[in-house]
This record gives structure tokens, C-alpha cells and sequence, in this order.
């Protein structure tokens, strides 16, 4: 039957499943989250939150809604709030790609843009400062804070969590992707709680500092922290695997050349799952997920550009 909507919060692809064995050299499925308005599985998150901060009256009309965003938590956030009639500001940084930046305006956002580095070189510091300052200047500005709010999980618990549930029910291995950990914690809550024998295992990026290590530049948005993320509960996760940008883009070219073009994420979730499955020796009868969050297109200029590679100092191989 035809799919008909009347707001964008309406569609969303839930089932899209790649099984990457012919690239990856075993059976490992790649859920693809990049099929909706907003392009990627931020939207979950955004209409979680904002749906919350209604119904408890935090948010209302006439606001202006705030955000700090590397991107795809923007552009989530400009379509819920184009068709919902909020004003939205989305403060990122200068690692957001123009593609994203672009989107957002296009959706009649306003970006604003921040280039100092906080004390640890990143920038969610500065950024998280800055909707601060926008905060408590206007009366009126809400800011959500994906980092605290536990909508942020909330969406995905309740969507993501049972939506691959439903799909391998025999499901034993679950790779997700750790930025803000809205994702990852809705879905290893939602494991934990229904199905206690799914592994899940967090793919970072070197250089964040969610799960106690370093801080290090980092020049791909999307994955990774400078600040630990508060909804982030480490007892709901089993491992942890930690991944090179240059092995992030390395992957992501490599699925191109088999005709899928994914975002950095995607490409550091499936760098981390091939790793963790070779290492541990895991058993090539298991059932491994994995999560695509978002689709390649807002990456053009960066991962897939050649000049921006070689002035980044990442060589596709």
C-alpha cells in the first residue's frame, strides 16, 4: 500500500538491512537509518526531545530552540522544527561540512559557526558555552541538550532497540556507534532489559575522550566527544573498540567502490565491527548488527574529496 503522510516526523525506513559479506569478508548487517526528511537517525532523537519538552511544558510556542550539533543533530533538528513552527539555532563548529550547514539554513535555520578550540583543542566546549550565553541572554531560548537529555536514548528505546529486535530475533552480537551515546544507550538499555544475551559493543573514534582516553584532534564529524556525554551509563556496555580516522575513511571508500556511499559514522562502526569480530575469533555462525546512522551525500567535500584528504593528512587507500 502507498505511504501517505502529512508531516516529514511521519516516515522513516526501519527494516533496510546491507549484508556486507561480499565486502567485508563475513556475514555482518549493516542497518541503514539514512532513509527519512531529516537523512539520518538523529530524527528519532530530535522528535524525541522535543515531543518530551512540549508535553512537560519546558518548550512552547513561540520559543526558540538551541542546539550544539556537528551536523546531523542540526539538520534533525531544523526539519522538526520547520514543521512544527520553532525558531531553531544550531551552534556547530567549523568541522561541520558546508553541505550540513547549508541544509540547516535551507530549512530556515540559523548556524552559528564557532572556530576557538575549549581547553582540550575540540570544540564541544566552546560550543556548549556558547548556547549557554545564547540561553541566558534571550528569554524564550530552550536549549535541549542532547548531552543530558535522556530523550536523546528515550527515541531509540523505544524505536531503534525493538525495531532490530523484531528483525533478528536471534540477534547475538550489536555495534553502535558512540557520539552523543543517545543511540548506543537506548539501544543497550532496551538489549539489556528484553534480550540480556546481545553483546553490544561501542565503536569510538581515536581521539574522543567518552570512554577515558585521550583527547586528540579529530577531523571527521559525527563519532567521538571532547566532553563525556552525562546519559552516558558505561554498565549497559560489554566493549569497547576504538578506531583511526584514516581506517574510517579507508572503509567508507571502500563501500563506495561497492556502490554504497555512507557517512564518517558508518565507516567507523564497520572499521570497529570487522576489527572486533577478527580479534575476538567470534564465531562465523553469529548474528552481528550493525548501525549505519546517515547516508554519504553530506560528505562529498571532505571524505570522498581528494584535495581535503591529502591537506587532512588521510589517504584513502
Amino acid at each position: 500500500m502507498a505511504a501517505v503522510i502529512v508531516s516529514p516526523l511521519e516516515f522513516n525506513v526501519p527494516d533496510l538491512y546491507v549484508d556486507l559479506r561480499q565486502i567485508v569478508g563475513r556475514r555482518l548487517l549493516l542497518k541503514c537509518e539514512g532513509f527519512n526528511f531529516a537523512g539520518s537517525i538523529k530524527l528519532k532523537a530530535a522528535a524525541e526531545m522535543v515531543d518530551a519538552m512540549e508535553r512537560s511544558g519546558e518548550l512552547l510556542p513561540g520559543d526558540t530552540i538551541v542546539e550544539s550539533s556537528s551536523g546531523n543533530m542540526g539538520i534533525a533538528l531544523s526539519m522538526v522544527a520547520a514543521s512544527k513552527g520553532y525558531r531553531f539555532i544550531c551552534v556547530t563548529d567549523v568541522r561541520c561540512t558546508q553541505a550540513a550547514r547549508r541544509t540547516m539554513e535551507t530549512f530556515g535555520s540559523e548556524v552559528h559557526v564557532v572556530s576557538t578550540p575549549d581547553a582540550s583543542g575540540a570544540f564541544l566546549g566552546t560550543r556548549i558555552a556558547h548556547v549557554q550565553s545564547l540561553c541566558r541572554a534571550n528569554p524564550g531560548f530552550v536549549w535541549l541538550n542532547q548531552y543530558a537529555n535522556p530523550g536523546n536514548w528515550t527515541g531509540h528505546y523505544r524505536s531503534t532497540g525493538p525495531e532490530i529486535a523484531k528483525a533478528f530475533p536471534e540477534l547475538d552480537v550489536l555495534f553502535i556507534g558512540a557520539g552523543t551515546t543517545g543511540t548506543l544507550m537506548g539501544c543497550a538499555r532496551y538489549f539489556r532489559e528484553n534480550h540480556p544475551s546481545v553483546r553490544i559493543v561501542a565503536i569510538d573514534s581515536v581521539g574522543s575522550v567518552t570512554f577515558g582516553t585521550p583527547s586528540r584532534t579529530r577531523l571527521i564529524p559525527g563519532l567521538g566527544t571532547s566532553v563525556r556525554p552525562p546519559i552516558l551509563d558505561e554498565s549497559f556496555v560489554d566493549d569497547v573498540v576504538h578506531v583511526e580516522e584514516s581506517d574510517t575513511v579507508r572503509t567508507c571508500h571502500e563501500l563506495v567502490r561497492h556502490g554504497y556511499l555512507f557517512g564518517g559514522s558508518t565507516g567507523t562502526v564497520v572499521s570497529g565491527a570487522v576489527r572486533w569480530l577478527s580479534s575476538t575469533g567470534a564465531d562465523e555462525s553469529l548474528t552481528c548488527v550493525a548501525i549505519a546512522p546517515d547516508l554519504g551525500g553530506n560528505y562529498l567535500d571532505t571524505l570522498y574529496h581528494e584535495e581535503w584528504l591529502a591537506s587532512s593528512f588521510l589517504v584513502a587507500e
